[in-house]
């Protein structure tokens, strides 16, 4: 694959945790499509990922955020509400 002008990806990992990816990508690869490919294949599947797909799982985790912390405000506003001496 030709390196071109690639997103910055979204998210990293310390080599630590990229190098366990490309394990488990490897033997996905290998056990599920018999496919025996290289430390390098592996990694521009990840970085493809990770530049790719990734941002569209970081979006939705942080619309689920604003959600729950949206509900979790709305919440202690009510709480406030009943402490409210009239």
């Amino acid at each position: 694959m030709a390196k071109g002008k690639s997103k910055p990806p979204i998210l990293t990992l310390s080599p630590e945790h990229e190098q366990q990816a490309i394990d488990k990508l490897k033997r996905l690869f290998s056990q599920r499509f018999e496919l025996e490919l290289g430390s390098f294949e592996v990694a521009e599947v990840l970085e493809f990922f990770t530049s790719e797909i990734a941002p569209h799982y970081y979006n939705r985790a942080i619309f689920d955020v604003q959600q729950h912390l949206k509900e979790r405000f709305e919440s202690i506003e009510s709480d406030l509400w009943a402490l409210e001496k009239n």
